[in-house]
C-alpha cells in the first residue's frame, strides 16, 4: 500500500502509467469493449466503473496540452437514438482533474483500430452504452 494513490490503480495499471511517454495513449473501455482482442497490454479492473478510474487516473496522469483534443470518445453509431449519459460526468472529471481540455468524437471502427495502437487498455465493468475513452498523455511539468 502506498499513501496519496487511490486504491483502484492497482500496481499493474500504476507501472503502466509510468511507463507510458508524451503521446502514449490510453484506453478505458466499458464492459462491451474487445479490451482483450484489441489491447497490447491489458488491465483487468473488472467491477469498476469508468468515472471512478478515469478521476483515479488523472490524480496522476497529465493530459497532452500539445495536442487539440487529448480526450477521445467513441462516437454514437449512426442510426442509434441514443444520448450518453456518461459523457457530462466525463466532461466534469476532466475539468476538475485537468482543467478545460477538448474532447473529439471518432467513429467506432476508427476508435476500435486506435485502440489496437493504444499502449494499454483498461477493461471496466461498466454498463453504460459509449463509455469508451481514450487518454493522451502529456508532459509532467512538476513532480
Amino acid at each position: 500500500m502506498l499513501k496519496g494513490l487511490p486504491a483502484i490503480l492497482s500496481p499493474e495499471l500504476l507501472k503502466i502509467l509510468c511507463e507510458m511517454g508524451h503521446g502514449d495513449e490510453i484506453v478505458i473501455g466499458d464492459g462491451n469493449f474487445p479490451a482483450a482482442s484489441c489491447a497490447q497490454r491489458l488491465v483487468r479492473l473488472d467491477g469498476h466503473g469508468v468515472c471512478e478510474i478515469l478521476d483515479a487516473i488523472l490524480r496522476v496522469f497529465p493530459l497532452d496540452t500539445y495536442v487539440a483534443a487529448p480526450v477521445t470518445l467513441m462516437q454514437v453509431t449512426p442510426g442509434d437514438d441514443y444520448k450518453p449519459e456518461i459523457w457530462p460526468e466525463y466532461r466534469r472529471i476532466v475539468q476538475e482533474r485537468e482543467g478545460g481540455h477538448q474532447f473529439e468524437e471518432i467513429e467506432r471502427f476508427a476508435f476500435y483500430e486506435r485502440a489496437k495502437k493504444a499502449y494499454a487498455i483498461v477493461a471496466t465493468g461498466e454498463s453504460a452504452l459509449y463509455a469508451n475513452i481514450i487518454l493522451k498523455k502529456g508532459v509532467v511539468k512538476d513532480a
